[in-house]
């Protein structure tokens, strides 16, 4: 059994990677908390709730902490992600309602009462992390596992040349966050998937066609580049028609972008190294961010030479393999899309 606390900003990924760890029949989720990113915080909130009951996990305690950046304006992306975070996917009403407590206090109290057994997976800003690493410095050695889901090394940037998205949104807290790990045990660094290693996990039409095929459903579920924008599903599988409707809009941005009616699923392999279901490698590396430069704020750089002469303080995955980790997506989300019918 792995037990997580996560942080998202759901999300068209986070979602997908939501739905793959409910989809997985050992993982608790002590906690899901909301960091302001791809939408605002209330906006995520609602999503992930919703979500975690669509996939058939009531009761969850879902919770809001920052409301924003720790030193910059918050920025939202609804045109990678649709105006409510989901695309063209409209969820159900979710029945409970996001928590009273605040997320950063629900992280410190889980990882105290818990020391050793949690993982960690953040895949929005690291805002909340920050947060709650000013209020708890032993997280590091009190949380099992920590995956991080942001950062580009020796990849394009997604949001301005050189920054990944998450990292950009929240540099200062991406650069609290790494100083906290400094010198820390190799086995208690953040492990960092990068832009190096995600965007190499292209999901694609064929994935979708081949998931709905796995839930059972009785209608193939056909997204094609050649259909109008914004088509939605008829599929008779409740998870298949909203993650459609989710994935259609994620392809369609792509391709308004030049990269193809495809969709990198970042937050899906994130998911998959913290639930450790997914191979991968990754090397030591001494991570910092830049805050200082208007032009290249948010760019992550990581020193794998020891040339700062400065001690690790996370692993960067450097490979992986995505066609063995969709096997694994088509496989576990559409078997937990037959459950639910």
């Amino acid at each position: 059994m792995t037990a997580f606390l996560l942080d998202v900003d759901t999300g068209i990924d986070d979602a997908l990677a939501l739905a793959y760890l409910a989809a997985l029949p050992d993982t608790e989720f002590v906690s899901v908390t909301a960091t302001p990113g791809n939408v605002d915080v209330d906006q995520v909130a609602r999503n992930t709730l919703a979500l975690l009951e669509l996939c058939g996990r009531q009761g969850v305690e879902v919770a809001v902490g920052a409301r924003e950046p720790l030193a910059i304006p918050l920025l939202t992306t609804p045109e990678t992600h649709g105006p409510q975070g989901i695309g063209h996917a409209v969820l159900p009403e979710p029945a409970g309602s996001v928590s009273a407590r605040n997320a950063v206090d629900l992280w410190v109290e889980h990882a105290r009462a818990r020391p050793g057994e949690l993982t960690a997976l953040i895949t929005a800003p690291l805002t909340n992390f920050a947060l709650a690493l000013r209020q708890e410095p032993q997280l590091p050695e009190l949380l099992a596992k920590v995956v991080i889901m942001g950062g580009s090394f020796y990849h394009q940037g997604n949001t301005t040349p050189t920054a990944e998205w998450n990292t950009h949104v929240d540099p200062h807290a991406a650069k609290e966050v790494y100083a906290a790990f400094q010198g820390m045990p190799l086995e208690k660094l953040p492990i960092v998937c990068s832009l190096d290693t995600t965007e190499r996990m292209e999901l694609h039409p064929v994935h979708v066609r081949q998931l709905a095929e796995a839930s059972g459903a009785k209608v193939p579920e056909l997204v094609l580049p050649e259909q109008p924008e914004g088509q939605r599903s008829t599929s008779d599988n409740i998870l298949v028609r909203h993650l459609s409707d989710a994935l259609r809009f994620y392809f369609e941005f792509h391709r308004h972008y030049d990269q193809g009616y495809l969709a990198h699923v970042h937050d899906y392999f994130a998911a998959g190294v913290a639930a450790g279901t997914l191979d991968f490698e990754a090397r030591p590396a001494t991570v910092d961010v830049e805050t200082g430069s208007p032009m290249l704020i948010g760019t992550t750089v990581a020193d794998f030479r020891g040339l700062w002469g400065q001690a690790p303080n996370a692993r960067v995955v450097c490979a992986n393999y995505p066609d063995a980790a969709f096997r694994e997506l088509v496989s576990a989300v559409g078997s937990l899309a037959r459950r639910l019918g």
